[in-house]
């Protein structure tokens, strides 16, 4: 069974419900079966990415970049699996205060060292996720989900 991990680090609740709609997606009943697990950037680490064969990672945006605690958790991990890594299909879920471009810009660059392959395009809410927000997490959940379950990546 292929195995998804959602890394995420949420301060006000608001990446979290990105992430609960992502989770939800990825585990919708029609598709086949892919394993989902949902860490705290704090608390995944090598180990995960080693036995990942797709992420998403999700962050608030915090001064214009990523969480500390999401970039805590690339500087923890970067060394310690390079040149044991394939290719990862990721996918981005972004809660911004302001644009999220900055945030986005910062884990791009990052992922490329990995290698992380995008498979989707980043979701970025601005502000209280809305009900699209949602329903856009939601979905991206259930595309990399299923695009792991077909063997598309």
């Amino acid at each position: 069974m292929k195995q998804l991990y959602i890394i995420y680090h949420s301060k006000t609740g608001n990446t979290k419900l990105l992430v609960d709609a992502a989770y939800a997606g990825a585990t919708n009943k029609e598709l086949d079966p892919v394993k989902v697990t949902v860490m705290t950037a704090r608390e995944a680490g090598p180990k995960e990415l080693l036995e990942a064969d797709g992420l998403i990672l999700a962050t608030p945006e915090n001064f214009g970049y990523m969480s500390g605690a999401l970039k805590d958790f690339l500087d923890r991990t970067f060394y310690e699996v390079e040149g044991q890594l394939n290719p990862l299909p990721y996918a981005v879920l972004i809660s911004a205060g302001n644009d999220g471009s900055g945030a986005l810009r910062a884990i791009e660059r990052i992922a490329n060292g990995y290698p992380f392959i995008k498979v989707a395009e980043p979701i970025i809410a601005q502000g209280v996720p809305t009900d699209t927000d949602i329903e856009k997490s939601h979905d991206l959940g259930m595309t990399i989900a299923a695009g792991l379950a077909l063997g598309m990546y």
